[in-house]
């Protein structure tokens, strides 16, 4: 990432315009960013992944015609971080009238303070800059939210101050006004009460606020956004019908449709503390998959992309909890880590009223399932017939939570002169001990789930034979 350019050294109006200035709207502005890196092939969506050919050419389409927007979407489908990506659309530095309330451009103040300032001040008024982050609001919709965290009231301190109710000076601003000249987003817009809705309707049509018995015309330069979960948009909340009317474009996000995709996002947002083999992620992303595609699981709720995260930052815990109760120098992540991340992962996933009872079978079975697709992708071809052979000829290899990479490794059978363990470790890219018991504990659970060895839990420890 680039440092970001200071601002400039611009610091009053006169300044500003023999500068060549020109001012836009934020929809111009956004425009022509958009389609400045369209042109130089720039990606203005960095850190997306699977909505390259659905969901970003529509939204292109919307901010390249000034559109608000409202992302609709399931839990965890990534609607945040694509409208915050939104942001980096905006120019890197913007001029604002210093001290002003509402951030204004210094051509065209809209505040009746600031007007008289620049009445008064004339070419000397001050400037300031703003980065694109400070253009930026965001606000959570919660049932308790009111008019007044949006749009704005009357500020009794100022009342106080001997100011007469009729004055406009009197406001205290909501976050909409405040993000003038910038993005306004409100998550989970249904859960915002319908009188409150009511107060947006003028904000995204007219661009002016109204407050109490005011007559006030503020013309806001503001880009608004939402977010909603369709089940929440159809029974716990609704858009009402003449705020839903004002978003230019309505646009339906998706889980990732490729698995690669899935194992990206998991690489992208997974703070891990121990390492995690890439078979380990590609079994949680298509555990999760799994689930998405169960009819056990209820789908209106929908199986967030935080779910493998989540499994995949456990995982890595675990790795690193052994590591330092067996003072093993790498802390590095095996199959025998995943069932301490279902354990932990089984309350995020909301099942059909028919499932009681079944909860755990159900995750079992789907785990397992990602498993034997995974060994399957990553260790076709290679024959493990020597190793089946060894375990059946009595030879046990014992793993578990606690068990060091070491042991695992000493515990193998001697396979003479074959290479299988090589040609293991090369499929799965085991470079050191703990990747490398990690990839014969994949081989093994492999062969257990197609029935040619056998399992058994004893205590905390696995033993295959």
């Amino acid at each position: 990432m680039t440092a970001p350019a200071a601002a400039p050294e611009i610091t009053t109006v006169g300044e500003l315009r023999r500068s060549g200035h020109v001012l836009r709207s934020v929809r111009e502005e956004i425009r022509d960013n958009l389609l400045a890196a369209l042109r130089g092939g720039r990606d203005p969506w960095p850190g997306l992944h699977g909505f390259a050919g659905t969901v970003v050419p529509q939204l292109e389409r919307a901010l390249i015609a000034g559109h608000d927007v409202v992302l609709l979407g399931e839990r965890g489908q990534g609607k945040t971080r694509l409208l915050r990506t939104v942001a980096g659309l905006l120019d890197e530095w913007s001029p604002v009238i210093a001290g002003s309330e509402l951030g204004e451009h210094p051509y065209a103040p809209i505040t009746p303070a600031s007007r008289r300032r620049a009445a008064e001040l004339g070419e000397d008024l001050p400037v300031a800059w703003r980065n694109r982050e400070e253009r930026y609001a965001e606000k959570l919709a919660t049932p308790d939210t009111s008019v007044a965290d949006l749009i704005g009231d009357v500020d009794p301190m100022k009342v106080a101050e001997g100011r007469s109710l009729g004055d406009p000076e009197t406001i205290h601003y909501g976050l909409i006004p405040r993000s003038h000249r910038g993005i306004v987003t409100v998550n989970e817009l249904p859960d915002l009460a319908e009188r409150i809705q009511v107060a947006m309707l003028n904000v995204m049509e007219e661009r002016d606020i109204q407050i109490r018995g005011y007559v006030l015309r503020l013309p806001l330069d503001v880009l608004v956004l939402a977010s909603a979960n369709p089940e929440d948009y159809t029974n716990r909340g609704r858009i009402i019908t003449p705020l839903k009317d004002r978003f230019g474009a309505e646009i339906r996000t998706h889980y990732p449709t490729e698995l690669t995709d899935e194992v990206a996002v998991v690489r992208q947002e997974a703070e891990l503390v121990a390492d995690v083999p890439d078979h380990l992620v590609e079994i949680l992303a298509r555990f999760t998959r799994g689930l998405r595609e169960s009819s056990a699981v209820d789908q209106r709720s929908g199986v967030s992309a935080r779910f493998a995260i989540a499994g995949a930052e456990t995982v890595a815990a675990a790795a690193l909890h052994r590591a330092t109760r067996q003072g093993e120098e790498e802390a590095v992540a095996r199959p025998v880590d995943l069932e301490a991340a279902v354990d932990v992962l089984a309350g995020k996933i909301e099942f059909e009223s028919g499932e009681e009872g079944r909860e755990d079978a159900i995750l079992d079975h789907l785990l397992r399932t990602a498993v034997a697709e995974t060994v399957a992708a990553h260790l076709r071809g290679v024959d493990l017939s020597l190793l089946v052979e060894a375990l059946e000829g009595g030879t046990v290899v014992t793993t578990g939570e606690q068990v060091r990479a070491r042991d695992v490794l000493a515990a193998l059978p001697v396979l003479g002169e074959s290479d299988l363990y090589e040609q293991i470790w090369e499929r799965l890219d085991a470079t050191d001990d703990g990747r490398r018991a990690g990839a014969v504990e994949l081989a093994l659970e492999g062969l257990y789930l197609t029935r040619r060895v056998g399992k058994e839990s004893v205590g905390d420890e696995t033993v295959y034979g």
